[in-house]
């Protein structure tokens, strides 16, 4: 349901706040138009992503976290966390490693 690196990322920005889909480029590098799609209707079909579209032009559509999706947020407090942790782990051993080649 919320596999792979883009769909956490995506959730992360939306329980921030409401996102327009052409933002979503500028705050995730690399995520490329095909994949946030593909990615947005799935959060979408599994209830954790709120699509709106607004009758413009240009269209505008913005993204928000439902319900279902907010209550991810201790989940997404816990792997930031690790992932913090685990970042700080790696930048230790990696010191480690390199003062013992000098």
């Amino acid at each position: 349901m919320i596999g792979g690196k883009w769909s956490l990322l995506i959730l992360c920005h939306l329980r921030k706040r409401t996102v327009r889909f052409c933002e979503f480029p500028k705050l995730i590098p690399g995520l490329t138009q095909k994949i946030l799609t593909k990615h947005l209707r799935e959060l979408e079909n599994h209830g954790l992503v709120h699509r709106t579209v607004f009758p413009e032009i240009p269209p505008k559509v913005e993204y928000s976290l439902t319900d279902h999706g907010k209550s991810l947020g201790p989940v997404l407090d816990c792997l930031e966390q690790w992932g913090k942790d685990h970042l700080n782990r790696a930048r230790s051993l990696n010191r480690c490693a390199d003062n013992s080649a000098d």
